[in-house]
C-alpha cells in the first residue's frame, strides 16, 4: 500500500476514539490480509475490516459485561472487502444474483459536457424523473433528453421535485462546497446521551445480544445491514415496513437474515399505536429517514426516550444532520458521485462507481457498533442514547484513509466472482428457496456469529414481540 495509507488497526482505533470506546483496545482485534482486494485504489478492505472489527469489539465488550470473560476478535481484510458487496453474492441456489439497480439508473452526459447520475430504482422516482425529462423510459431516450440540460440545472430541478440526482464532482470541487465544510465539522458518528434513566443490566443469555430487542425501520441496504449485524450477535430484530412502500426483493434476501418482519402502516392511528407498543418492549430503534421526518409523527429521539426510558435510538441519513444538503434524498451511489469518489474511480474518463456499496455496508456496521456501544453505556451508567451518522460522513472518512499505491494498479485487478469467494459463502433454507449468501465475517472465539432465523418476506409476522 501507499505510504499515506491507513492500516486497518489505525482505522479501527480512529473509530473507537471518535466515540470514546475504551473498554477493549483496538489492538485486541487480530487483522489478517491487506488491500488491495478489489479493482479500486480506495482502501475498501481496510474500511470494511475496521467497521466490522468495531462491531466485533462492541459484541465482545457486551459479552465481557455478561460473563467477565474477554473473547478474541479477528477479521480478514479480504473477507471484509467482499462483505462490502454482499448483495452481489446473494442468490437462490442455481440462480443469479440481482443488484436491484434499474436499467435506466446510472451516468449520463449533459449538454455542458458534465455528468449526472440518475437514481430511478423505485417507481415513483422513475416516473417523476421521466415526467420532468419528458421522455420515454429508455437509456437512449434519457440520454437524448439530457443533451438539452446543463448538469447543475438538472440536479437542482430534480432535487426541488424531491427526486434523486447528483452532478458528478471532482474531489476538489466537492471539498470546497459549503456542504462538505459542514460535514467535515461532524465526527464519523456520534453517540449522545439524551435522557437519564437507571442502569439496565443485559438480560440473561448465551450470546452478546441475547434478550435484546431491536426495531429496524430502515430500507434498502445501510440500515438493514445494521439489523442483520445485531441479529448475528443474538438480538431479536424486527424489520418494520409499510405495506404500501416499494422494496427490492434481492436486498431483502441480502439483509434479512436473523430477522422477524412485520408490516406497520404509520398513515393511520392503529399503525401508530402498534409501533408504540413495539417501542415499549424494545431496546434499540433504528431509522433511516431524513432529519426530523419521524419527529413529525411523534417518534423523535426525545419522544422515544419518554415512551421507553433507556432506548437506544439510531439515526442514519444520506448527507448528515448539518449543512445545506441535510434534507436531500440520497443513496450510496449518489453520495459517491457527489463527493468526488466516482470522478476519481473513473481515472480521467467517464465517472464510475466503486465496485462495492461501501457507504451503505460500512455505515450499517457503524450503526450496529454505535448501538452496541450505547447498550454498554446503558448497562454501566443508565440513560437513553442517540446514535447519528450518514453516508456522506462515511464517504469523507473513507477518502481520508488514503489510497493504494498507484504502482499496484489496483483498478486493473480482477473482479471476484461467486466462485472466487466460495470459501466465504453459506447456504440457508428460506421461504424464498435455498439461498447462497455470505456468512458473518467477524470471528469471535466464544460466541461465533450466526443467524437463528432465516430470511423471510416483508410482512411475514404480526407486529408483536415473541415470548
Amino acid at each position: 500500500m501507499a505510504d499515506n495509507a491507513t492500516s486497518p488497526l489505525a482505522a479501527l482505533a480512529g473509530i473507537l476514539n471518535t466515540v470514546g470506546f475504551d473498554s477493549i483496545p483496538a489492538s485486541h482485534v487480530a487483522f489478517s490480509g491487506a488491500d488491495p482486494v478489489l479493482p479500486s485504489n480506495l482502501l475498501i478492505g481496510t474500511a470494511g475490516a475496521a467497521t466490522i472489527g468495531a462491531c466485533g469489539l462492541a459484541a465482545a465488550d457486551l459479552w465481557e459485561l455478561r460473563t467477565g470473560r474477554r473473547q478474541q476478535v479477528g477479521i480478514d481484510v479480504r473477507a471484509a472487502a467482499i462483505a462490502m458487496r454482499s448483495s452481489r453474492y446473494t442468490r437462490e441456489v442455481g440462480g443469479k444474483a440481482s443488484g436491484g439497480m434499474a436499467d435506466i439508473s446510472g451516468f449520463y452526459e449533459c449538454r455542458d459536457g458534465r455528468w449526472v447520475q440518475l437514481h430511478c430504482n423505485f417507481p415513483h422516482h422513475r416516473d417523476g424523473t421521466l415526467k420532468i425529462l419528458e421522455c420515454e423510459g429508455t437509456k437512449e431516450a434519457i440520454a437524448a433528453a439530457l443533451r438539452k440540460w446543463d448538469a447543475a440545472n438538472l440536479e437542482n430541478t430534480l432535487v426541488a421535485a424531491d427526486l434523486c440526482c447528483t452532478m458528478t464532482r471532482g474531489n476538489a470541487e466537492w471539498e470546497s462546497s459549503a456542504h462538505a465544510t459542514a460535514v467535515d465539522a461532524l465526527p464519523l458518528l456520534e453517540i449522545t446521551k439524551i435522557a437519564d434513566s437507571d442502569p439496565q443490566p443485559l438480560p440473561d443469555g448465551d450470546r452478546p445480544l441475547s434478550g435484546i430487542r431491536a426495531l429496524d425501520l430502515t430500507r434498502v441496504l445501510a440500515g438493514p445491514t445494521c439489523g442483520r449485524t445485531l441479529a448475528e450477535h443474538g438480538a431479536d430484530v424486527m424489520r418494520i415496513s409499510g405495506p404500501h412502500l416499494p422494496f427490492h426483493k434481492a436486498l431483502v434476501m441480502d439483509t434479512g437474515h436473523g430477522k422477524l418482519a412485520a408490516h406497520v402502516d404509520l398513515r393511520d392511528e392503529a399503525g401508530i399505536e402498534s409501533l408504540c407498543n413495539l417501542i415499549r418492549g424494545a431496546d434499540i430503534f433504528t431509522q433511516g429517514y431524513r432529519p426530523g421526518t419521524l419527529a413529525k409523527r411523534g417518534f423523535s429521539p426525545d419522544d422515544l426516550a419518554a415512551l421507553r426510558p433507556g432506548i437506544v435510538y439510531v439515526s442514519l441519513c444520506a448527507y448528515g444532520r448539518e449543512g445545506p444538503w441535510r434534507d436531500r434524498r440520497g443513496y450510496d451511489t449518489l453520495v459517491q458521485n457527489a463527493t468526488g469518489i466516482c470522478d476519481e474511480e473513473g481515472g480521467g474518463g467517464p465517472p464510475r462507481h466503486m465496485p462495492v456499496s461501501l457507504l451503505d455496508y460500512a455505515s450499517g456496521y457503524l450503526m450496529a457498533f454505535g448501538a452496541m456501544t450505547a447498550l454498554g453505556r446503558r448497562a454501566r451508567e443508565g440513560g437513553s442514547y442517540h446514535v447519528q451518522l450518514s453516508l456522506c460522513q462515511t464517504a469523507h472518512w473513507l477518502k481520508g484513509l488514503g489510497r493504494v499505491a498507484a504502482s499496484e494498479n489496483a483498478r486493473g485487478l480482477p473482479d471476484p466472482s461467486a466462485e472466487d469467494v466460495s470459501d466465504l459463502l453459506m447456504e440457508s433454507d428460506t421461504p424464498f428457496g435455498r439461498l447462497v449468501h455470505l456468512a458473518p465475517m467477524v470471528q469471535l472465539s466464544e460466541t461465533a456469529p450466526h443467524w437463528a432465523r432465516s430470511v423471510v418476506p416483508l410482512g411475514t409476522h404480526d407486529p408483536v414481540w415473541p415470548d
